[in-house]
């Protein structure tokens, strides 16, 4: 079966909000780095209509999850799918998840209910700017939706942790989605050491992206940018990293707009690795894996 497309256009999103879509569950992800509740806070003032809002800290990680002792281990399954039914979701819907961030944060939604099996759940292209300016009106008024039954698979899948990745490293492409000074380890405003994860190559998210639009790049262009890191498949399972396991489901999500193989993502990322003990690397280049 052919993975669905995980995006979806303002235009197309409009005409479901606007032809009243009863299946449709739309869900506000913003959320900023090392400002706890921001998301919440601009969630109240303006947000699209009929959409409710989720907290990556609060409602999408656990600290006691898989991936600890990352910043934003996995909540188990059977809590997700408990505590999305609570909010509304159920398995008949269609989810659409925005953020503010070129989808980043979004990603992180999509990529939990789509490896879990739920397969309809898209991510608005663009996000919230692009919903603007396909005419789509804002509010502060919230939804009040009836819980709903949401079955989910009873394990993380296309996961992998720290020990068993040190052990493949040199044999999966490692890539990692943070900004260029983090991975060269020029400045690291959170984790306790600066640098990267030992064969790790850089790819930023924004190299998923269109300026001055925010939205996705075309298929083609994101498969090449892919294919020219070995990231296509042809050299090997792809691991997607990042600071905390978020914004490196943005390549999983783009990937996947590619029509490329699914990757694995390391959950705990650089934040459990930095924590770990583990050898980083430095510099421009991504560096040779750790001795045995």
């Amino acid at each position: 079966m052919t993975n669905p497309q995980p995006l979806i256009s303002a235009n197309e999103l409009l005409g479901l909000v606007r032809t009243g879509a009863d299946d449709l569950r739309i869900v506000d992800c913003r959320w900023v780095l090392g400002n706890p509740g921001a998301g919440a806070i601009v969630y109240a003032r303006s947000h699209l209509p009929g959409s409710i809002h989720l907290d990556l800290d609060d409602d999408l990680a656990d600290p006691t999850g898989f991936g600890a002792p990352g910043r934003h281990p996995l909540p188990s399954p059977a809590d997700l799918a408990a505590d999305l039914g609570l909010a509304g979701i159920g398995d008949h819907h269609l989810v659409v998840a925005y953020d503010d961030v070129g989808g980043w944060v979004a990603a992180r939604l999509w990529w939990m209910l789509d490896v879990l099996g739920h397969e309809s759940v898209r991510v608005l292209d663009g996000g919230i700017a692009a919903w603007t300016a396909a005419g789509g009106e804002l509010t502060a008024d919230v939804p009040a939706w009836p819980a709903a039954d949401l079955h989910l698979a009873e394990r993380w899948d296309r996961v992998i942790a720290r020990e068993e990745l040190r052990a493949r490293l040199g044999s999966v492409v490692l890539l990692d989605a943070r900004g260029g000074p983090r991975y060269r380890g020029e400045t690291e405003p959170i984790d306790p050491v600066a640098g990267h994860i030992p064969t790790a190559q850089n790819l930023p998210t924004d190299a998923n992206l269109t300026e001055p639009t925010g939205a996705f790049r075309s298929a083609d262009e994101l498969a090449a940018q892919f294919r020219d890191l070995g990231a296509d498949g042809s050299m090997g399972p792809v691991v997607t990293s990042c600071g905390s396991g978020v914004s490196a489901l943005h390549h999983a999500l783009a990937m996947r707009a590619a029509g490329l193989p699914d990757p694995i993502l390391y959950v705990g990322s650089y934040s459990d690795w930095s924590r770990s003990g583990e050898g980083v690397a430095t510099g421009p280049e991504p560096g040779d894996p750790p001795a045995a």
